[in-house]
């Protein structure tokens, strides 16, 4: 299972760190995708369970995971913002 690359999750927060307006949405999705029990294993933040992040990255991308675009995580968020629960 490919999983997303370092690189990525810096340009990700970076794309969310230059809209304040996405912050709160970004951290209350964050904690709502985390894995659960995030708090008892590394890397000890809320990201989502690997295999979800997989399955969410192929259903959009395909095969290639590596084209993944921080741009739609923006997107996403704009969203949630626009939907909440």
């Amino acid at each position: 299972m490919a999983a997303v690359r370092t690189g990525w999750w810096l340009r990700a927060v970076g794309a969310v760190i230059r809209r304040p307006s996405l912050w709160a949405t970004a951290v209350a999705t964050a904690f709502r995708l985390a894995r659960p029990g995030w708090w008892r294993r590394p890397p000890f933040v809320p990201v989502p369970d690997p295999a979800y992040l997989h399955f969410r990255l192929e259903t959009m991308y395909g095969s290639t995971l590596e084209r993944a675009d921080p741009a739609d995580l923006v997107a996403y968020l704009r969203w949630c913002r626009e939907f909440p629960d």
